[in-house]
């Protein structure tokens, strides 16, 4: 997964208006499907991937000036799989066995984490570039 995250972060980018944060969503407390539907229903992430993994993790682009943030970062990429759940297509590989649902964010590992934990959440933290993006995560790995 960390290998889409790096291709999918780099040089990605949306308009500047107005933020959408999605902390409350990053909770830990919802799952891909509730975490996702919404996005795609008021067209803030473009609905058709960006990429798909071979476990079945779906990426997905911001929609052009959506500019969705997470915990203070700009968000590059949101990702999340359910199996059996029609929002999310089949990789080419053995699906994962849990869902997960996250984002990939512009910032240091560090910074990122302390602003997660700040915020009271509880979501797991991967570095994807080293000081440049970072996956905030809930569930599966």
């Amino acid at each position: 997964m960390l290998v889409a995250l790096v291709s999918l972060g780099v040089g990605l980018s949306s308009a500047a208006c107005n933020a959408y944060a999605l902390d409350t969503q990053l909770n830990c407390q919802s799952n891909p499907h509730d975490f996702i539907a919404p996005l795609l229903d008021e067209q803030s992430i473009d609905p058709k991937p960006i990429r798909i993994e071979a476990n079945s993790v779906n990426a997905f682009r911001p929609a052009r000036g959506s500019n969705l943030t997470a915990f203070g970062f700009h968000v590059s990429a949101v990702f999340g799989y359910a199996q059996n759940d029609p929002i999310f297509k089949q990789g080419s590989g053995q699906p994962l066995k849990s869902s997960t649902y996250g984002v990939v964010v512009r910032g240091a590992a560090t910074s990122v984490e302390a602003s997660v934990r700040q915020a009271g959440s509880n979501a797991g933290i991967r570095e994807v570039i080293p000081l440049f993006l970072t996956a905030v995560f809930c569930g599966g790995h």
